[in-house]
């Protein structure tokens, strides 16, 4: 499937913002939710200065783009967490705010204008669909966002994020936290947080122990995509 059609972006700045760290170019794009009342609020908090926190867009409901930060500057959106040897994501990534409260569905007016805006900056910056991740994979059990409503698998029939294959075999269940780690979840928690964070993205419903589904997944996200290593010297 491929993305087409324009997006129409309003610029809005932000002051909160710097300069990419060491040269640093965005090579990964982290997707996160609001959790607040509207994308107005959203915007107002983003663009305050006693708050200290942005991203580069806000999409808002009805699918309006905002632009709060260039793409070559550091915003500041992911905070503590790392994806593979990467910690300074910021300096890394481009951070793209979705407007929803963290319990609703994402519209389709939203979803459009994401596809949309992520195909341009994947282009331009040459980031491959394995490097869109979340904030809740960077940030296991202290961020769940974008949230189980969050429609990954539309955006990986798109070409713009991954999707495991479910037809593998099981294998020992010891080996997921090493799978997970070498797909890039590498946040210093124990096994049952990791665990939480992948199903979030790739199977939101599931609960319990560890399953022979959960090692398929893992097996196979972790042999077709693991972690670049570019971000071994980073």
């Amino acid at each position: 499937m491929s993305v087409t059609g324009a997006v129409n972006i309003t610029p809005h700045p932000s002051p909160n913002f710097g300069p990419r760290r060491e040269g640093a170019m965005p090579d990964m794009v982290v997707l996160h939710y609001t959790a607040m009342k509207s994308a107005a609020a959203a915007l107002e908090r983003l663009c305050s200065p006693d708050v200290e926190v942005s991203a580069h867009y806000l999409i808002s409901e009805t699918g309006e783009v905002f632009q709060l930060v260039e793409e070559d500057q550091r915003a500041w959106h992911a905070g503590a967490g790392c994806w593979g040897e990467v910690i300074d994501v910021n300096s890394r990534s481009i951070g793209i705010e979705l407007a929803n409260n963290g319990f609703a569905p994402f519209p389709e007016p939203q979803m459009v204008a994401l596809e949309r805006l992520l195909s341009g900056i994947m282009r331009r910056w040459a980031i491959p669909p394995q490097r869109i991740i979340g904030h809740s994979d960077m940030a296991p059990g202290r961020k769940i966002d974008p949230g189980a409503r969050f429609d990954w698998y539309r955006l990986a029939m798109a070409g713009l994020a991954i999707w495991p294959d479910s037809a593998g075999k099981p294998c020992h269940y010891s080996g997921i936290v090493e799978m997970l780690n070498r797909f890039g979840m590498k946040a210093d928690c124990d096994a049952e947080t990791l665990l939480a964070a992948f199903r979030l993205r790739f199977r939101p419903w599931a609960t319990g122990p560890v399953d022979d589904v959960d090692m398929v997944l893992a097996a196979d996200i972790s042999a077709r995509y693991p972690v670049d290593q570019s971000d071994l010297t980073s």
